[in-house]
């Protein structure tokens, strides 16, 4: 929680406005973490009965009802007081209609200020009618973006890289939410509830903890990464931070050491009050951080403004070598977040299996860790890097997280490792995680999404939709837009690649023709797109490329047609690969389909009866044999 909401240069004098603002951010971040919290308990903390809310659940649900609605508010007086800071005058100046319309629909932060009303407003609604636990998931979900969407409007990191500040920024708020809100929700549900679900939260925080701890070190990192800067008041705070999350951790190892007491119920409940109280106070200081000024060192300040890292978060590479695209790295914070999260989970998953004694292939564990690679490879690593200056290598990268790394993860089977180690409920009534991760493979959303087609028309059609309509290139003018691509592209190439050669439990079964047939349709859509980027005579990146001013591969549209060249030879092999799999799937179950069979025949003939075959052949003798009118 180094640094909330979106940089604040302070523009008014009016100190009316200047304390409105820090309350209404407060007062959100408040709300907004106990909302979070409240609906987290729900989701994970209270017993539910077969996926359906208990009295105590829908109770705890009002609550957070209550506390979005207070976030909603926020979320509109924020809305006003960020307007009148801007503005440089009153509050007054901002209710001026015009001006409020200019804000809301042409401004970033005035657009997030909107999106966030919407979310959560959508939350109110969500969880007045929520009745089962599917439904707070969602709502968690909601809440959730509602939190991180502020982080995106920060250009966190003044002295250091724009892409690890934000991202982590982004896990810091993420997780201290999760950690602040799972106490919150402790303190206010039933003491019966509270005993059952404290190991639980145990293990959550113990993970949030870990997390926010290396987060913010990197995120007071990027900014702070000069001597002078912690003599600062910014620095100052931050190192007060430091010490009341050590005080936070230590809360948290004696609620650990509580659990085993007979009295710890008691001790429990004053323990998580004092917590609570350490964490209002640490968000208060979050609160004055996000209207402080990050310090800038004099290097920084007196280099002139680069308009490239202003549009990208990094500065122009040299002219790409193959040795400059294997070594250069440099992080997307969010994404290698994202991808040291899965990697720690998938970890744990084998380690839980082999301290049970059961065997996780290592060909799964291995084809997950070349998933992770080539993941990183195309948003860290130098393929990554170099995607944000050239559509060729922008091309490369959509394929190797689009199509080989999906392969790769898919065959890793992480469903599969999470439905085996995911705890149980703690009642025969209670779904526990394991239960509710099975109730959505089998959801009417998941036999939805996972049909052939609809796999498809994500996988490929999202190609004409993504690059032939304006919005490429209004993705790729935000670090946020940037994100949202990589992630559509792993998760739909995914999807595409679990429903064709997944080794996961899926919620239908696709016959090996169907899904041979839906392979050829994709090599020829993807063909076709290909040869569509080929024949273009302008270019689809909406004059993004045009303003970085490259000094190397200077004509544009040449670049566009090696992206499409490139885009039809990498899409095929992926594919090719997907079809011979599919192939040898086939005919491995048609191999124990016989085997099956054979024994069947062989467990018949031992008790002297005749086998499937044969009694269906004697079946058709007596129809054959029947009079016409019998």
């Amino acid at each position: 929680m180094v640094h909330l909401f979106a940089e604040v240069h302070t523009f008014s004098n009016n100190p009316v406005v200047t304390a409105a603002l820090a309350i209404t951010k407060g007062l959100y971040f408040l709300s907004a973490i106990t909302a979070f919290g409240l609906i987290f308990a729900v989701a994970f903390f209270i017993r539910e009965e077969r996926g359906h809310l208990t009295s105590e659940g829908l109770r705890v649900k009002k609550l957070a009802h209550l506390a979005t609605f207070v976030t909603l508010v926020t979320v509109i007086g924020g809305t006003f007081t960020e307007l009148a800071n801007l503005l440089g005058g009153s509050l007054l100046d901002a209710f001026d209609a015009t001006t409020l319309h200019s804000f809301l629909l042409q401004t970033a932060v005035g657009r997030d200020f909107l999106i966030q009303a919407m979310i959560a407003l959508f939350v109110i609604l969500f969880l007045q009618r929520a009745k089962k636990i599917s439904a707070m998931y969602w709502a968690l979900l909601l809440s959730a973006g509602a939190l991180i969407l502020p982080v995106f409007q920060s250009h966190a990191s003044n002295a250091g890289n724009h892409g690890a500040a934000i991202g982590s920024l982004l896990f810091h708020v993420l997780f201290i939410s999760i950690w602040v809100g799972g106490v919150i929700g402790l303190v206010v549900i039933a003491p019966a509830e509270r005993a059952a679900s404290l190991a639980r939260f145990s293990s959550v925080a113990l993970w949030a903890a870990v997390i926010v701890a290396i987060s913010g070190i990197v995120n007071a990192w990027t900014r702070l990464n000069f001597l002078a800067g912690w003599a600062t008041l910014y620095g100052v705070l931050v190192a007060l931070k430091v010490i009341l999350m050590a005080i936070l951790i230590g809360f948290g190892a004696i609620h650990r050491k509580t659990l085993v007491k007979a009295d710890g119920a008691v001790k429990t409940f004053a323990l998580l009050t004092n917590e609570a109280l350490v964490m209002v106070i640490t968000v208060a200081i979050g609160t004055w951080l996000s209207t402080t000024q990050p310090p800038v060192s004099d290097a920084a300040a007196s280099a002139p403004s680069d308009a490239v890292v202003n549009l990208t978060g990094i500065a122009m590479p040299s002219q790409p070598t193959l040795w400059r695209i294997l070594s250069a790295y440099i992080p997307d914070g969010t994404f290698l977040g994202i991808l040291l999260l899965a990697t720690a989970l998938y970890i744990r998953g084998v380690i839980v299996l082999s301290r049970r004694g059961d065997k996780w292939p290592v060909g799964r564990t291995l084809a997950f860790a070349f998933g992770i690679s080539f993941a990183d490879f195309a948003t860290s690593g130098g393929l990554g890097v170099y995607a944000h200056f050239a559509f060729s290598y922008h091309m490369i990268a959509h394929m190797v997280l689009g199509m080989v790394a999906p392969i790769c993860f898919v065959l890793s089977a992480p469903i599969t490792l999470a439905l085996r180690t995911l705890p149980t409920g703690r009642t025969e009534l209670e779904r526990g995680m394991r239960g509710s991760l099975i109730a959505i493979i089998h959801s009417r959303y998941s036999v939805i999404i996972t049909n052939p087609v609809t796999a498809l028309l994500i996988f490929d059609g999202s190609l004409f939709g993504l690059y032939l309509t304006p919005i490429y290139g209004s993705l790729m003018r935000s670090h946020s837009g940037h994100l949202l691509m990589n992630i559509h592209f792993l998760l739909a190439g995914y999807l595409f690649f679990y429903v064709i050669v997944g080794v996961d439990p899926n919620p239908r079964k696709v016959p090996h023709i169907v899904r041979i047939i839906v392979l050829f349709a994709a090599m020829s859509i993807h063909a076709f797109f290909s040869i569509t980027l080929l024949s273009t005579s302008t270019l689809v990146d909406g004059g993004y490329f045009a303003l970085l001013h490259r000094p190397w591969n200077l004509d544009l549209l040449a670049d566009q047609h090696a992206g499409g060249a490139i885009g039809w030879a990498m899409g095929e092999i992926p594919i090719l690969f997907a079809l011979v799999a599919t192939f040898l799937q086939w005919v491995r179950e048609d191999k124990r389909e016989t085997k099956r069979i054979d024994r069947a025949a062989d467990r018949a003939a031992a008790m002297g009866e005749d086998d499937a075959l044969a009694q269906y052949n004697s079946y058709l003798r007596e129809l054959n044999t029947r009079e016409p009118n019998d």
